[in-house]
């Protein structure tokens, strides 16, 4: 801590009375005229000064004085200044001035922290790209091998694989079906505005100059008390067109911008991590920068978080698309996040699984959020590690009834490289915690380490395994296949039945979220679904590769083709 190392500043022997008129002093101090003692700074915790807005200025004998816009503070938390800074003064100082120095002085500090906030045990910073590399080369050409020589015992096991894989995921959904709605979701906005927490909002920008006037415009629809609202567009400091775009919109004094520096990698996590030391609210939001949230949001948020136990440190929102009737992609994409946020995602939290959180409308408790190191700025999932961490800490995520929409991704390149983005996250998100297993399934309990296993573990195999399933389809037209030397008539029964167990839970679930979104009008093309998902085979292709090249690379998705709403 600070105060283990003092500085003996070199001043006149009466430090008690050289501490004694600095305290007196009755004017500003403006620290870029006066600055402080190096020393001092050398010994600071970046992103407590900046928390809190103080700056380690002078010292006399074993006192500190502290520079600070607030001075309530050395009243009404002096022990938390005292366990950092020992025996202090605080002064005024020039509130821009010190917010300016401050940032000038630990702007690569909290560069660099906003990399490596995250313990290393738990990151994923440390993958290897060659080890990854070479450890799949081995298993490819074990595979290759087996295949060459035991071609029908390969055959066998990979797909008994993937069908045990579709039938546990498919167990799941009917439970997620079955699970009643919360109650206290229609218990109505009951916290009058003095009651209201303030929360802070993080919209982390990058390229969206076609984004920034209707986002603004959105937001601003938001029914909040002002003065409890704290938004900050988080940009890059060289991303001159979005900054551009920013400065010709008319903000409101509740609305600023915080540019992150640049540094090793650039991610949406490391921006989110570095605007972190900046906000004020005790309840921290995410928004994208194509977000549409309806206007009483934030009530909910907040009524939420009040009725909610103590072990509840995430509150989940629900995701729509207001460019559904665009094409026949987003409106099968719109059908898939019905039913993922409406029906499966609420069922798993319901059944006590782990919950992969959405990259958006995530309102989390700000000290949780600390607490846990924040996200992991070199994932690129950042959300479903995050998920995996609460559970893992004892902590739960619950869902709201209040809607966001975004955009959906209407064409099938874009598509194809967002969803390469999300299962390379599931990948490296799996390798991170299951880096010790034994540990994981102690934090989680068996029946949360099993949901963990068939959720990241089984969508990637899935995914990656099904032109196998896809194999079938000869089989109704007599074609040779492996499965006629493997499987009795009365397998091929069970197999079959499996298969449209599946398609009709599938299909009931998609159904039933479309109806839950007030979107009736989709049921009829969830059975074009099984067109649908083939896609993700290619992302499932492609995000894997970058494992062993690129792992941390940010595959941005495009906004502002569907404007209109």
């Amino acid at each position: 801590m600070f105060a283990t190392r003092r500085i003996k500043s070199d001043v006149p022997p009466s430090a008690e009375s050289a501490a004694s008129q600095a305290a007196v002093r009755s004017s500003l101090v403006d620290p870029i005229a006066e600055p402080p003692d190096m020393r001092l700074l050398a010994l600071a915790d970046p992103q407590f000064c900046i928390r809190y807005s103080l700056l380690p200025w002078r010292a006399f004998g074993d006192t500190t004085v502290l520079l600070g816009t607030d001075l309530t503070l050395a009243q009404e938390q002096p022990e938390m200044v005292e366990a950092r800074f020992g025996r202090f003064i605080l002064l005024k100082a020039d509130g821009e001035k010190l917010w300016t120095f401050l940032l000038e002085t630990f702007r690569s500090n909290l560069a660099y922290d906003a990399e490596t906030t995250l313990d290393e045990a738990d990151s994923c910073r440390t993958w290897r790209s060659k080890r990854a590399a070479v450890f799949a080369l081995v298993a490819c050409s074990l595979g290759i091998l087996c295949a060459v020589f035991f071609p029908l015992l390969t055959f066998g096991i990979a797909f008994g694989w993937v069908v045990l894989i579709l039938l546990l995921g498919t167990a799941l959904k009917p439970c997620s079906l079955c699970q009643k709605a919360n109650p206290q979701e229609n218990l109505g906005l009951a916290l009058r505005d003095d009651e209201l927490p303030t929360i802070s909002l993080l919209v982390p920008l990058f390229r969206e100059a076609d984004m920034t006037g209707p986002l603004t415009s959105r937001l601003t629809k938001l029914d909040y008390p002002r003065g409890k609202l704290d938004l900050c567009f988080v940009v890059e400091d060289d991303d001159l067109v979005t900054k551009s775009s920013i400065s010709k919109q008319k903000l409101p004094d509740w609305m600023r911008v915080i540019e992150a520096p640049k540094g090793k990698l650039r991610t949406k996590p490391r921006a989110l991590n570095y605007a972190l030391n900046f906000v004020s609210g005790s309840i921290v939001g995410v928004y994208d920068a194509e977000d549409a949230p309806e206007s009483d949001q934030l009530r909910h948020v907040a009524e939420t978080f009040a009725r909610a136990d103590p072990d509840v440190a995430c509150v989940q929102g629900r995701l729509d698309y207001y460019n559904a009737s665009g094409n026949w992609l987003s409106r099968c994409f719109t059908l898939e996040y019905a039913s993922w946020f409406r029906v499966i995602l609420p069922g798993y939290a319901k059944m006590g699984l782990l919950v992969p959180l959405g990259g958006t409308t995530l309102f989390f408790c700000r000290d949780t959020l600390n607490e846990l190191g924040s996200w992991d700025a070199h994932n690129v999932t950042e959300d479903a590690d995050l998920g995996v961490r609460l559970a893992r800490h004892g902590y739960r995520t619950v869902f709201m009834p209040s809607v966001t929409n975004e955009e959906a991704n209407a064409r099938a390149w874009p598509w194809i490289k967002q969803r390469s983005r999300w299962l390379k996250g599931y990948a490296v998100t799996y390798a991170v915690h299951m880096r010790r297993p034994l540990e994981l399934f102690r934090q989680l309990g068996a029946w949360r380490f099993f949901g963990f296993q068939v959720l990241f573990l089984g969508t990637l195999s899935q995914f990656l395994l099904a032109p196998l399933l896809w194999t079938v389809v000869v089989i109704p037209f007599g074609l040779p296949h492996p499965l006629f030397s493997l499987l009795s008539g009365s397998q091929f029964v069970a197999l079959t039945a499996i298969f449209l167990l599946s398609t009709c839970v599938n299909l009931a679930a998609n159904c039933i979220g479309a109806h839950r979104a007030g979107k009736s009008w989709l049921m009829k093309w969830a059975p074009t679904m099984v067109f649908y998902f083939p896609l993700a085979t290619l992302g499932a292709l492609k995000g894997l590769s970058e494992l062993f090249w690129r792992p941390f690379f940010w595959d941005k998705t495009a906004h502002g083709i569907e404007l209109s709403r």
